[in-house]
């Protein structure tokens, strides 16, 4: 059954973009369909981050009523699809987010995973995005600000009657300046279901337009995302990966393998 996941944070620059394109860029490895959906509005970076920052039609036409959602559909040269937001000043204003979740359902009808990368906080656009979706995955990194505004955004998910299947930290160094992993838990009362270390991999993608799984595959943050797409395909999927790879090394022959 497809699934509509939508990546939130309560602040920016904690990593959501790069968890919801990697995210995405590992399911579509997995053989999944998957759309990944820009649906920051006012500073939407999907587009920027794989190649594609200025197209024909994108989600503010589509939700200024311009343009059908499959016009604003582009496929990445991996396979993974994206529906990228308008980097133009112009097409910044009277969108109506209202139409978002009818949207999610339609791309729920042609792919395995509609992921939405949502904008920052909890401003209109946000809450529209977090009401499109069927499951919540929050990203933030390993510091109090950014875990107390995550909190936030578990809590604003939840009474709005979201699933939140858990939190994915990023940048994580494993200091001893950061919050520790058990506090973090505890405090945001969600699994912690994946831990992504810093590392100059995901520049380095970025640099050159594309996922760090596809970049990087045998790196440590392609190996984490993929870890956690596997997981997100259940324990009946994971066994069978697990079984397709002769139970050896499965991250490992996963990613060699592409």
């Amino acid at each position: 059954m497809a699934r509509i996941i939508v990546i939130i944070s309560g602040k920016g620059g904690v990593g959501k973009t790069t968890t919801a394109i990697n995210l995405g860029a590992a399911l579509n490895r997995l053989e999944k369909e998957v759309i990944v959906v820009d649906a920051n509005l006012n500073t939407p970076n999907i587009g920027i981050h794989l190649g594609a920052p200025i197209v024909p039609v994108t989600l503010n036409h589509v939700l200024k009523g311009k343009a059908d959602i499959e016009e604003a559909i582009y496929e990445h040269s991996s396979g993974t699809k994206i529906v990228p937001s308008s980097l133009s000043i112009k097409e910044m204003t009277r969108f109506n987010t209202k139409k978002l979740p009818m949207i999610a359902q339609k791309l729920k009808k042609i792919s395995d995973f509609v992921i939405f990368d949502s904008a920052a906080g909890f401003g209109e656009e946000a809450i529209a995005t977090i009401e499109a979706g069927e499951e919540i995955i929050i990203v933030t990194n390993p510091e109090m600000p950014a875990v107390t505004d995550a909190l936030k955004a578990v809590r604003v998910a939840k009474e709005m009657g979201k699933d939140v299947k858990g939190v994915i930290i990023t940048k994580y160094r494993g200091e001893k300046y950061e919050m520790p992993l058990a506090s973090i838990k505890s405090m945001l009362e969600v699994p912690i279901i994946g831990v992504i270390p810093e590392e100059k991999s995901v520049k380095e993608a970025l640099n050159q337009r594309d996922a760090v799984v596809h970049t990087h595959p045998k790196s440590k943050v392609a190996r984490k995302y993929t870890e956690i797409a596997i997981k997100m395909l259940g324990p009946k999927a994971e066994k069978e990966i697990l079984a397709k790879n002769n139970q050896k090394g499965i991250i490992s022959r996963i990613m060699d393998k592409f």
